[in-house]
């Protein structure tokens, strides 16, 4: 507590710190005219003391200002590039409209669940969408409180989403065999597209991953394929913003990533139809290069420095093979007849397709789910699953990959018959009933 006392023609204010010792311990400061002043300074003295030893810094900066320097100090350094990109989006169209404008210790845990709950009413918004503006604000606060002790304590933290009554549909596909050949037979004349998606189905690799890939990342010999990388957009300069516009045009550049987490760097095994698929598609690229001759397009790695995380980073410029490149050639696999590389953007209106023309609902993504089901379906140890997936743990793989197909609910009935059939269950006839 405070007290206050007075010191000739001043005051005086005294707070109880900790003892030394067994001796109690005083910190005081005099020289305040009145008495008022002397509890008031000595108040905030007090809050200092017991919070952590320290003033809550920035009191007045906005929200909104804060918001930046999160992203600046923490999330530029420590974040995927996708999950920053995300970030900006939730911020700019949902967080600073609403709550920018308000003083960062003025954000309190009423505050952010009205926020929240006001979404929930006016918005169709999905409750995985509203568990990821959530996550922002309690991730941005969080480094606000424990990192930089802008604040005294995180008011995010009890916050929650409203009840969702209406359980959100699986937006899985898993593919049938039929649905396989149908989009196979769909892309045979683009051969870029129609190997990509091979390899997905055959692999269960990300979408980063499989457009990721190198031709040194294929060992025909031992029948391997290794995930060493992905490939991530970015703009001109390699800023975490989705776009840049220049006169109309995007200037998206591609740059390597590294693996989701340690788990995703891996090498697996492929079969001989991806192989012998794989042979055939290298040999029709060299037909391409020779076609196109000079004017093919070629690709380098180019080794520059994030400004942001000062990092060096691996960013993938072109140029057309009658150029003298002095950098190291990036030897990617999906890219068009005359070289060119659309990295994730390959694919896009090829699901336009899938889902207008073929009427197929279904997204790049659903290769790896079908992968992974399909595997368990056929009774494949959930351990190798996991590995050749590149999870983290193997929860991952049953809570989000793997769907419960009519063959495995099926199999589980079957199961139980062939373990039960011992028993000796009597007909109708056989049942006599006792009065």
């Amino acid at each position: 507590m405070v007290s206050v006392r007075k010191r000739g023609k001043v005051y005086e204010y005294r707070i109880e710190i900790a003892s030394i010792d067994g001796t109690r311990k005083w910190l005081t400061k005099s020289g305040f005219k009145t008495k008022q002043e002397a509890l008031h300074e000595g108040a905030l003295a007090y809050n200092e003391y017991y919070y952590y030893g320290k003033k809550n810094k920035n009191r007045d900066m906005s929200f909104a200002d804060y918001l930046d320097y999160w992203i600046d100090n923490y999330c530029n350094f420590n974040l995927k590039y996708a999950t920053i990109v995300t970030y900006l989006n939730i911020i700019k169209v949902h967080l600073k409209p609403k709550l920018g404008m308000y003083k960062l210790s003025q954000i309190d845990s009423e505050l952010i669940q009205n926020f929240i709950n006001q979404l929930y009413v006016e918005h169709s918004y999905s409750k995985c969408y509203l568990k990821g503006i959530l996550k922002a604000i309690k991730g941005a606060l969080k480094y606000a409180c424990y990192d930089v002790n802008f604040i005294n304590h995180n008011p995010a933290e009890h916050v929650h989403i409203p009840r969702y009554e209406v359980v959100t549909g699986d937006p899985a596909h898993i593919y049938t065999q039929e649905e396989i050949e149908r989009i196979l037979d769909r892309f045979k004349d683009l051969p870029y597209i129609y190997y990509s998606f091979l390899t997905a189905y055959y692999t269960g690799l990300r979408v980063s991953e499989v457009y990721g890939l190198t031709w040194d990342n294929i060992d025909f010999e031992n029948k391997t394929l290794t995930v060493d990388k992905n490939i991530i957009r970015k703009n001109k300069d390699g800023l975490p913003k989705r776009y840049n516009i220049a006169k109309g045009h995007s200037t998206e550049t591609w740059f390597y990533g590294s693996c989701k987490n340690p788990q995703s760097r891996r090498t697996i095994a492929i079969g001989d139809t991806l192989i012998k698929a794989l042979k055939e598609y290298k040999k029709l690229t060299e037909e391409h290069k020779k076609f196109y001759g000079d004017k093919y397009l070629k690709h380098y790695e180019k080794k520059v420095l994030n400004e942001y995380t000062k990092r060096e980073e691996i960013k993938i410029v072109d140029a057309e093979a009658e150029l003298d490149v002095n950098l190291p050639e990036a030897r990617l696999i999906f890219v068009k007849p005359n070289g060119q590389f659309r990295g994730t953007e390959t694919p896009r209106h090829a699901y336009k397709v899938i889902n207008y023309e073929l009427k197929i609902p279904s997204r790049f993504h659903d290769f790896r789910d079908t992968h992974a089901t399909r595997l368990i379906e056929q009774g494949a140890d959930i351990k190798a699953v996991s590995k050749r997936l590149g999870h983290s743990t193997i929860m991952t793989t049953y809570n989000i990959y793997v769907r419960v197909t009519e063959k495995m609910e099926t199999d589980t009935v079957d199961r139980f018959e062939s373990y039960t059939n011992s028993l000796d269950i009597p007909d109708n006839e056989e049942i006599k009933y006792k009065d």
